[in-house]
């Protein structure tokens, strides 16, 4: 379930176009990212300003209606944190394959009204429950909010899946900025360093691909999809050669072996003998040309 904040912070500018706007390119990106890694997966969205939490869209793999919810969603209000959390606990709980892992990402761009013990006792809940929380802190990046949210992430198991991601004003786009996070990098979307980072070729050898995700994020995602089906590609490729193989070692193990054994023809040869024998003592017998003799 992803939790979008539609709080009034969510109106504040500083974000291009503006929060919300740069809440909902994120959470396209998101939805992208978890259908595409994995075919089963559903994502569901929420909203928790104004009066109360509302379910925008139950788990599903349709776009359209996320886009949809995200169209209707009224900026208004403040956030209700803990509220929204249980909601979408609650959503999860109901989904149809149990068998799928339970996540809920929130975005918080606004104050957060309850103190840490509450949030503290909501993500030990959310612990027993199996269900992995990230939190992206975007807009209103107070030491607060950092705070208690730590807090939160260490509670329900920080390094067990659930992660803590703080975007600060800058000009990259929200979405192009959480291509390199864990939260998306779990699902082998983000493309970070692996060296030191320096400039000149070195540096573009810190990227896969030799691609700075955070300058291209949408090149990036195109080349990370384009490795995976090509792997998905030649694997299917080496399952039908073994399948091949294996249909001609039947073939010449057939053609190989006699069609009958020697036991057999050795029994057909004396079975055909005696048969042959018996035949013309018949025939001599009941020969009606033949004089009596006696």
């Amino acid at each position: 379930m992803i939790v979008v904040d539609n709080s009034e912070s969510s109106r504040n500018g500083d974000y291009p176009p503006s929060r919300f706007e740069a809440q909902s390119d994120a959470v396209s990106l998101i939805f992208s990212a978890k259908t595409q890694a994995n075919p089963e997966s559903s994502v569901g969205l929420m909203s928790m300003g104004g009066k109360g939490p509302e379910v925008l869209v139950t788990l599903t793999t349709d776009f359209g209606k996320i886009l949809d919810g995200l169209h209707r969603t009224k900026i208004r209000g403040n956030t209700h944190l803990t509220t929204g959390i249980q909601v979408a606990g609650l959503a999860l709980k109901h989904r149809q394959n149990k068998s799928q892992r339970q996540r809920i990402i929130v975005f918080i761009c606004s104050p957060i009204e309850e103190d840490e013990k509450t949030l503290v006792k909501l993500a030990k809940k959310m612990k027993k429950n199996n269900i992995s929380i990230d939190f992206i802190i975007f807009g209103d990046i107070e030491d607060d909010n950092t705070k208690k949210l730590t807090a939160f992430n260490e509670s329900v198991g920080g390094g067990d899946g659930s992660h803590l991601a703080i975007v600060p004003p800058g000009p990259n786009l929200l979405s192009d900025s959480l291509i390199t996070t864990p939260i998306l990098s779990s699902e082998g979307m983000a493309v970070g360093r692996t060296g030191d980072g320096e400039g000149g070729e070195g540096g573009a050898e810190a990227y896969e691909f030799g691609v700075d995700p955070s300058m291209d994020p949408e090149l990036a995602l195109a080349l990370r999809m384009s490795l995976e089906e090509e792997k998905a590609r030649v694997e299917k490729e080496k399952e039908k050669e073994k399948e091949k193989e294996r249909l001609e070692g039947i073939r010449e193990e057939d053609e190989s072996s006699p069609l009958l054994s020697k036991d057999k023809k050795d029994a057909e040869g004396e079975g055909g003998a005696s048969g042959s024998g018996s035949a013309d003592k018949k025939d001599k017998d009941e020969d009606p040309d033949k004089m009596d003799t006696a």
